[in-house]
């Protein structure tokens, strides 16, 4: 059975939770339509955090992330979303997620937003 985009970010245990210890995750795979155009987007999105008590399952993430991909968003607003579902499903202690936009009309984008 093929995989489904998905919105359900899942949490599973810190095996190292009294240590800091920082996790990446990056893929060039992140897709969107823009709002004013419908036209797609991409980018790369790379998401640097340190966990507390949780982590994110890695294949949730990539079916969070595939989820966007019929969606109108700024790049502005698809960067901040994905840090704020992130945030309320581990709750690590720092996150940043950066996204890294392809050159559309001669201009780059790169939205960087942080926790706390």
């Amino acid at each position: 059975m093929p995989s489904e985009p998905s919105k359900e970010l899942l949490a599973v245990d810190n095996p190292h939770p009294g240590r800091d210890y920082e996790v990446r995750c990056e893929t060039p795979e992140l897709t969107c339509n823009c709002p004013m155009t419908g036209q797609p987007d991409f980018a790369t999105v790379t998401i640097t955090y340190v966990p507390d008590a949780k982590i994110v399952e890695l294949k949730s993430l990539k079916l969070y992330l595939w989820s966007f991909r019929d969606e109108g968003h700024f790049h502005e607003d698809i960067t901040n979303r994905i840090l704020d579902d992130l945030v309320a499903a581990i709750a690590p202690r720092r996150m940043t997620v950066q996204t890294a936009w392809n050159i559309r009309g001669g201009i780059a984008t790169t939205v960087t937003a942080s926790h706390p």
